[in-house]
């Protein structure tokens, strides 16, 4: 019986001390002197830098969008609605989940990594015995840059993705863009717009405690030591964030149909 017990309470402990990680990291909004220097360097590092990809990713992903779109609805003679397919599909679903995948294969990675090297070098211990609060110095900029930046990159990734879907259903393909400008009018609502923020901030909190927590606590993996348990903690951070994005996903769509 102990022994199928263990493994769940192993999980419980570790959820409770996440929570406890994430509730430190937001209390030391109000302590850390010197923040908004902090914050806006985090800005630029997280939102900024991942500017070039995520317009990639939202012209190419509303490009094929597009395309798949206007051929399938072309069989049931429903082309103008294509706007309004493409717009909601970026909005609900698309635009904040790739946004997020995108942001924590390029910034979260390097984060964990980064607070990972500071740990096994004992500079965050260094931090502790300068009296400088180490989660408010390296996760709560962090932290608050990324409820910054995700709804930006978000908002970018869904304007470029509905120009991406104009580009190959109108310029490349036969739709009339009247039609597929007033389908996107006629069907974006701001509840819609609402939704796609809030799954941003959602989808920012996971990845900034995600990847901050197992940068963090590197030296306490029982896979590794050094540096390899640095590059293990990058991977299972990235692996765990996009997985808790997904199962996030499902959980807010289904409260916000």
């Amino acid at each position: 019986m102990k022994e199928i017990c263990a493994p769940a309470i192993a999980l419980l402990h570790r959820l409770g001390d996440m929570a406890c990680f994430l509730a430190d990291g937001f209390r030391q909004t109000f302590r850390t002197r010197r923040l908004a220097g902090k914050v806006l360097r985090q800005v630029y590092v997280i939102g900024a830098n991942s500017m070039f990809v995520i317009l990639l990713i939202g012209l190419f992903t509303g490009l094929v969008l597009g395309l798949q779109a206007f051929y399938a609805m072309s069989m049931f003679g429903a082309q103008g609605m294509l706007g309004s397919l493409l717009a909601l599909t970026l909005i609900r679903e698309m635009a904040p989940v790739l946004t997020a995948v995108m942001i924590t294969a390029r910034a979260g990675s390097a984060m964990t990594a980064e607070i990972g090297v500071m740990r096994i070098s004992d500079q965050i211990d260094a931090l502790e015995v300068m009296d400088i609060h180490p989660i408010g110095y390296l996760v709560t900029p962090r932290l608050l840059a990324s409820l910054i930046t995700f709804p930006l990159l978000t908002s970018i990734f869904t304007v470029i993705g509905i120009f991406g879907g104009y580009l190959s259903s109108c310029v490349l393909l036969t739709l009339n863009e009247g039609r597929y400008f007033s389908g996107i009018e006629s069907s974006v609502t701001m509840d819609d717009i609402q939704g796609c923020f809030l799954k941003a901030a959602v989808f920012a909190v996971i990845v900034i405690l995600v990847c901050c927590y197992q940068g963090y606590n590197a030296h306490l993996r029982k896979d590794g030591k050094g540096a390899e348990a640095v590059g293990n903690a990058t991977t299972s951070a990235v692996v765990m964030s996009c997985v808790l994005i997904l199962v996030a996903d499902y959980v807010l769509t289904s409260f916000l149909l």
